[in-house]
C-alpha cells in the first residue's frame, strides 16, 4: 500500500479491500522525457501519488509546463509512465479503450462527418450494435442540447456547439473516466460559462469520475470536489484543497456561477488556489 501525497481527502487504498470500479490510483509515477539532439531529458512528473474516489469531479491546475497534460495522458493509456502505475479500478491502465474517453481543446471533429456521425465514430469504432447507437445517440442528443442539428457539419456550428458533440461522442462510450483537457479554453467567456454549467448538468446525469485539466482557477474552483495544485516542472503535488468543505453539502456548482462569484467563499478560496499557483510562477 503507498500513501498518498496531497491534503485533504487523499488517502491511501487498501487493494485487500473493494476498491470502486471507477476509482483512479496513481502509485508513485514519474514522466521522464528523452532529450532531443543531444539535449538532457526532461523530467516532467516526479512521484505523482494520488487516489481518485469514485465520481469525483477532480480539477488539476497548475503553471505552464507542470505536466497537467501529461497526467491526462497517462490516465487515458496515452503513455506510459516511466516508473510507477496508473490504475482504474483494479485494472493496470496500459492503453487507451472505451472506458477512458479524452475530450481536448481543440475540438477533434470530422469535418466531413454530420453531427451524428461524429457522435457515432467511436461507437463504431467499439463495434456497438447500430440499435444500442441509435438509442445512445437518441439520449444524448437533446441532454447536450444538439436535439435539431443532427445533419449539420462542424463548419456549420459555433465553437460551443462544436464542443457539445466533442463532449458528446465522450459520453455516448458511457466511460468510467472522462479526462477533460482544457476542453472550454478556446470558447469566448459566455459560452464558457454555458459549457461549464451544461457540463455540470450532464455529468450529473451519470456521474463518472473526472479528471479536468485547466489554467483557470475560477473554472476549477466552480467545478471542483478537490483540486490538485501542481509545482512547477517537475510537476510534484503542491496541496490537494477539498472544495467541498467549503462550497458544502449543495455544491456551489449546482447553481449559475454568476451567482456563486458573489459569494466571499468562492472569492476567498479562488484567492487561495491563485497565491498558490502565483508562487509556482517563473517568468523567464
Amino acid at each position: 500500500m503507498v500513501a498518498a501525497i496531497g491534503g485533504s481527502g487523499s488517502r491511501p487504498m487498501d487493494f485487500n479491500q473493494s476498491v470502486a470500479s471507477n476509482s483512479v490510483r496513481y502509485e508513485d509515477v514519474s514522466m521522464l522525457f528523452p532529450g532531443n539532439r543531444g539535449a538532457p531529458p526532461t523530467l516532467a512528473i516526479d512521484r505523482f501519488s494520488l487516489d481518485v474516489a469514485e465520481s469525483e469531479f477532480l480539477v488539476i491546475v497548475g503553471p505552464s509546463g507542470c505536466g497537467k497534460s501529461t497526467i491526462l495522458a497517462m490516465s487515458g493509456g496515452l503513455a506510459t509512465p516511466t516508473t510507477g502505475k496508473v490504475f482504474l479500478g483494479r485494472e493496470l491502465i496500459t492503453q487507451p479503450g472505451p472506458n477512458k474517453a479524452i475530450v481536448f481543446q481543440n475540438f477533434s471533429l470530422f469535418p466531413w462527418k454530420t453531427v451524428v456521425d461524429n457522435i457515432e465514430f467511436g461507437l463504431r469504432l467499439n463495434h456497438v450494435a447500430a440499435e444500442e447507437r441509435r438509442h445512445r445517440i437518441d439520449y444524448y442528443l437533446p441532454v447536450i442540447g444538439l436535439k435539431g442539428f443532427e445533419k449539420h457539419y462542424p463548419r456549420q456550428l459555433s465553437g460551443g456547439m462544436q464542443q457539445r458533440v466533442a463532449i458528446a461522442r465522450a459520453l455516448v462510450l458511457r466511460p468510467r473516466l472522462l479526462l477533460m483537457d482544457e476542453p472550454f479554453a478556446a470558447l469566448d467567456a459566455q459560452n464558457r460559462t454555458v459549457m461549464q454549467e451544461e457540463l455540470v448538468r450532464v455529468w450529473s446525469e451519470h456521474k463518472p469520475t473526472v479528471i479536468f485539466v485547466t489554467h483557470s482557477v475560477e473554472e476549477a474552483v466552480f467545478l471542483a470536489d478537490r483540486i490538485v495544485v501542481m509545482t512547477r516542472r517537475p510537476g510534484r503535488i503542491k496541496e490537494v484543497i477539498d472544495v467541498r468543505e467549503t462550497a458544502g453539502a449543495q455544491h456551489w456548482r449546482a447553481r449559475p456561477l454568476d451567482q456563486v462569484m458573489r459569494h466571499n467563499d468562492f472569492q476567498d478560496l479562488r484567492a487561495r488556489v491563485w497565491g498558490l499557483i502565483r508562487d509556482e510562477i517563473v517568468i523567464e
